[in-house]
C-alpha cells in the first residue's frame, strides 16, 4: 500500500489544526525553559515526559533556541523571541566553532540563520551591528563545518561525521546549508598557502556523494539495491579514498533502510534544489564544472547535471517513503525491523504506535512532510506536465501527513508533558528510547529534533495560509 494522500488538502484547512500546533508549544518550550539546567547538559529526548540529556554528540540545542524562534514566527509573542534571542547569544558560540561535529545546521541555521531571516524580512528590529554577529556566526559555522573534510578516490570529498574521516552519514545532506548560507553571505574557507575554497563547491560534492554512496537507485549496486532506499553510512578507505560498503548506526543493519535517515534525505536534497535554482547560471556552472557528475540525458551543462542528480536523489527517495509507510505517513523506525512480520499488513492501514513490536518514528515523518513540501515547491515550475504533477503529488503527501502529526496520537496536548511531538525514537540499537510500563516497545516520548520539525513545517504551512511571504531556504540576503 502506501501513503493515502488526500488531494483536497489546503494550508487554508489545516491552519487550525496548525494554530493549536503553537497552542500546545508555547507551554511546552515555557516549560522547558523553567526546568532545564545547562550544566545538565543539552536536552535531546523525553523520559516519562521530561526533557533529558545524553552524551553523544552536541547536534540538538540549536533545536531548543530554534523552536522558540519558530514560535515567535508563528504567533508574534516576543517572550519567544527574547527566549531564543538569548538563548543564541549566551549559549551556541562554541556550536559555531565546534569542529568535532556534522550538526552546524542543526545548531547554527536553526539559531543564527533563524534571527536573520526575521531581522532580514523586518519581522524584528536589529541593528546593523546585531545582524553583522549574526552574519559573522553563519559565515564562519559554515567554514568551520566545511573545514571537516575527506578527500576520496576521485578528487572529490564529503563533510566526515563525528564517527572519523571514513564515515560518511546520510544526515549531513541537510547540514549543507550551513556552507550554502555562508556562501550566500559571501564568505569561503581559506585554507594551506592562502587557498580560497569555495563554500558552494564543498557542498556540491558533499551532495554528489551522498547521492551516489548513501542512496539506492536500482541499478545492482548490491544485493539490496532497491530503488529510493537510503544507507545511514557509507565507510571510505581513508588511505585510497575508495569507497568500502554501508553502514548503520542507528537503523537495523546496512541492508535495511533506517526511516529518519530516509527523511532526511529527502529534506535535504529537496532543501539544496530549493537553494541551487536560485544561483546565477554562470555561477552554479563554474562550481559545478568538472565533478564527476552521473551520465543523465539531457543534462548539458555542469549545472543541468548537478540539479538533475540533486532531483534524482530527492525523487527516488521520495517515492521510496510514499510505498513503505503507512496510510497516515507515519513510518516504522526501520523497514527492515525484525519483527515486522508480526505486525501483518501493517502498510495497508494507519500506524499503531502502541503495538507490541517495533516503534513508529514520528520524527521521520515531520522531517518527510518537510522534504515532500520544498520538492514538490522545486519541481512545481517545471514545463514538464509529468512533472507538474508529480509535483502536487509531493505537495499533497506532505500536507497529508501534516495533517497526521497536527492531531492526536501524534501531538501533545497534555501540558505536563514536555515534547510536542509524540512517538519519535532516538537510538533503538543502543536501546536509548524510554519504554513504559506496559509497553514492548518505546513510544509516547519526544524528541527535540521531533518536535523542532513540526514547528518548523507547520510554519511553513501557516504562513502560507496567511498570505505571508513563503518560508524558504536563503538568509533572506
Amino acid at each position: 500500500m502506501a501513503l493515502h494522500i488526500d488531494p483536497s488538502l489546503t494550508p487554508a484547512r489545516l491552519a487550525p489544526s496548525l494554530e493549536r500546533v503553537f497552542e500546545c508549544s508555547a507551554d511546552k518550550i515555557l516549560s522547558l525553559e523553567k526546568s532545564w539546567r545547562p550544566a545538565q547538559g543539552t536536552p535531546v529526548f523525553t523520559i516519562r515526559g521530561r526533557y533529558t540529556s545524553r552524551g553523544w554528540t552536541e547536534w540538538t540545542q540549536g533545536f531548543q533556541f530554534g523552536s522558540a524562534l519558530l514560535q515567535f514566527d508563528a504567533t508574534g509573542d516576543r517572550r519567544f523571541l527574547e527566549l531564543g534571542r538569548r538563548g543564541t547569544v549566551e549559549r551556541m558560540a562554541s556550536h559555531v566553532s565546534h569542529v568535532g561535529v556534522h550538526d552546524h545546521g542543526f545548531n547554527n541555521v536553526s539559531t543564527y540563520g533563524t534571527l536573520l531571516r526575521l531581522a532580514t524580512e523586518g519581522r524584528i528590529d536589529a541593528s546593523e551591528s546585531e545582524r553583522d554577529f549574526y552574519q559573522l556566526a553563519l559565515k564562519v559555522s559554515g567554514a568551520v563545518q566545511a573545514a571537516r573534510w575527506t578527500r576520496i578516490a576521485d578528487g572529490t570529498g564529503f563533510i566526515h561525521s563525528f564517527n572519523g574521516p571514513h564515515s560518511l552519514f546520510v544526515d549531513t545532506i541537510r547540514s549543507v546549508r550551513a556552507l550554502a548560507v555562508a556562501h550566500q553571505l559571501g564568505h569561503v574557507l581559506m585554507g594551506e598557502q592562502d587557498a580560497r575554497i569555495s563554500l558552494l563547491r564543498r557542498g556540491l560534492e558533499h551532495g554528489l556523494n551522498t547521492a551516489r554512496h548513501n542512496v539506492y537507485y536500482g541499478e545492482g549496486r548490491d544485493t539490496y539495491d532497491v530503488p529510493g532506499r537510503t544507507a545511514h553510512e557509507a565507510i571510505f578507505n581513508t588511505v585510497s579514498g575508495v569507497f568500502r560498503c554501508p553502514s548503520s548506526q542507528q537503523g537495523y543493519a546496512p541492508f535495511t533502510t533506517w526511516t529518519r535517515g530516509l527523511a532526511w534525505a529527502l529534506c535535504g536534497f529537496a532543501e539544496q534544489l530549493e537553494h541551487l535554482e536560485t544561483l546565477p547560471t554562470a555561477e552554479l556552472n563554474d562550481a559545478a564544472s568538472h565533478l564527476p557528475w552521473p551520465s543523465i540525458p539531457k543534462a548539458a551543462t555542469p549545472r543541468e547535471a548537478c540539479l538533475a542528480t540533486f532531483r534524482r536523489a530527492a525523487t527516488v527517495t521520495a517515492d521510496f517513503y510514499l510505498e513503505n509507510t503507512c496510510t497516515d505517513g507515519i513510518p516504522m523506525w526501520d523497514t527492515g525491523a525484525p519483527n515486522l512480520h508480526r505486525l501483518g499488513r501493517y502498510l495497508d492501514k494507519a500506524s499503531d504506535p502502541e503495538n507490541a513490536w517495533e516503534p513508529v518514528d514520528s520524527s521521520a515523518a515531520a522531517i518527510a512532510a518537510q522534504g515532500f513540501l520544498r520538492l514538490g515547491r522545486a519541481l512545481a515550475a517545471s514545463q514538464s506536465a509529468k512533472t507538474q504533477s508529480a509535483a502536487r503529488r509531493y505537495r499533497q503527501a506532505g500536507l497529508t501527513i501534516l495533517r497526521t502529526l497536527a492531531s492526536e496520537p501524534y501531538l501533545s496536548t497534555q501540558s505536563r508533558h514536555q515534547g510536542l511531538l509524540l512517538h519519535s525514537v532516538y537510538h533503538r540499537p543502543n536501546g536509548w528510547d524510554h519504554i513504559a510500563t506496559g509497553q514492548k516497545v518505546p513510544n509516547g516520548e519526544s524528541s527535540m529534533w521531533g518536535d523542532y520539525h513540526l514547528r518548523e513545517v507547520a510554519l511553513m504551512i501557516l504562513r502560507e495560509a496567511r498570505g505571508e511571504p513563503p518560508f524558504r531556504f536563503s538568509t533572506g540576503t
